[in-house]
């Protein structure tokens, strides 16, 4: 017999947040808790605004469902088109009963959610370290608070890219990921933009052009010296099927692929398509970070960091250690004393 606990929370981060269509300093989520029998297992969502998900939403959509029809905690496929049959959407919080549902599965069986999936163990990987649009004087100093991370990951998309890539090169020599979130509307100007982003350092390009822009960005995809990655346009599985038309790779995100369950669905498709395939996550706790580290070994670049940035990050489980994700090979997800966490969280948000 299963039972759903959840608490809103609203994660708050060091520094605001700006990428080219608005900034914020803090998140809301919604934290699960899944009980069947005697095991707990925990899940999360994070919802920015950007995919129209909100706290009053996710609970609206949580409270509908009624997992009493189902018996068996492996069957996962199972539960999940269910969930996701009570409405369209919500595919934050959908990750949220999915993730749960895995740590569950992982604790019964003893067995890290990879060797669930049947992937090679990673014992560590390098994850790059986020760095959003800001003055000058805030990228380098970022930038150098960065500096035992393989990669950094540079927001760009605003008038000032260039200047904020000279930033960067003022103070660092990293390999330089560059994510210019729809904000490129001009095809030419793009292309214009990623030959001089080659000459920096940088090794991919993620979402330079709006999604609706399907012919330009199938354009600049024949032409691009670089790879592009798709990221607001790769929600779903079925957005992979079309993915190679635009995109030379996939950013995979729980909190859009509804869970471990497709994300894992989407890696293997991307593959055989000869996509890339990335890891992206949100402003997010160590819960939903570590529950993505478990498909790392279908990783070609990994961007998992939204746990770094944050001041209120309840869980503990995957560490980042010198730029890099070092398996603990706890069952489950992987977190370490959820349940402590979880009667603090209880606690801190009923008061």
């Amino acid at each position: 017999m299963f039972k759903i606990s959840y608490q809103p929370y609203t994660l708050n981060m060091k520094y605001v947040f700006r990428i080219a269509r608005g900034a914020r300093s803090s998140t809301p989520l919604l934290l699960t808790a899944i009980q069947f029998e005697d095991i707990i297992g925990y899940g999360e969502a994070s919802m920015p605004p950007l995919y129209g998900e909100t706290q009053k939403s996710a609970i609206k959509f949580i409270s509908k469902v009624d997992l009493s029809g189902f018996k068996d905690p492996f069957d996962i496929e199972g539960i999940m088109l269910y969930i996701d049959s009570i409405a369209p959407g919500n595919t934050a919080v959908k990750a949220s009963i999915d993730i749960a549902l895995h740590d569950i599965a992982g604790k019964i069986s003893g067995k890290p959610c990879y060797r669930l999936f049947d992937l090679p163990e990673v014992k560590s990987i390098s994850t790059s370290k986020t760095i959003s649009i800001d003055t000058p004087e805030v990228i380098k100093e970022r930038t150098l608070e960065a500096k035992n991370f393989q990669f950094l990951k540079i927001k760009l998309g605003s008038d000032n890219d260039r200047k904020v890539i000279e930033a960067v090169r003022n103070v660092s020599n990293q390999p330089l990921y560059i994510d210019a979130n729809q904000g490129w509307k001009d095809k030419s100007q793009a292309l214009e933009n990623i030959y001089w982003l080659k000459e920096q350092g940088v090794v991919f390009i993620e979402q330079p052009m709006p999604v609706a822009m399907e012919d330009e960005m199938a354009w600049l995809k024949s032409k691009s010296p670089l790879p592009i990655v798709g990221d607001e346009g790769i929600q779903r599985l079925q957005d992979v099927e079309r993915a190679d038309n635009f995109y030379h790779g996939i950013n995979i995100k729980l909190v859009k692929s509804t869970g471990l369950n497709e994300g894992l669905k989407m890696a293997k498709l991307a593959k055989k398509k000869n996509l890339k395939v990335m890891l992206g996550c949100m402003s997010e706790t160590s819960c939903s970070i570590s529950a993505a580290f478990h498909l790392a070994s279908l990783a070609d670049w990994v961007d998992l960091d939204g746990n770094l940035g944050v001041t209120n990050n309840p869980y503990k489980g995957i560490k980042t250690i010198d730029g890099k994700l070092i398996n603990n090979d706890i069952p489950g997800i992987g977190l370490i004393n959820p349940e402590v966490a979880w009667e603090k969280i209880k606690k801190d948000v009923n008061n």
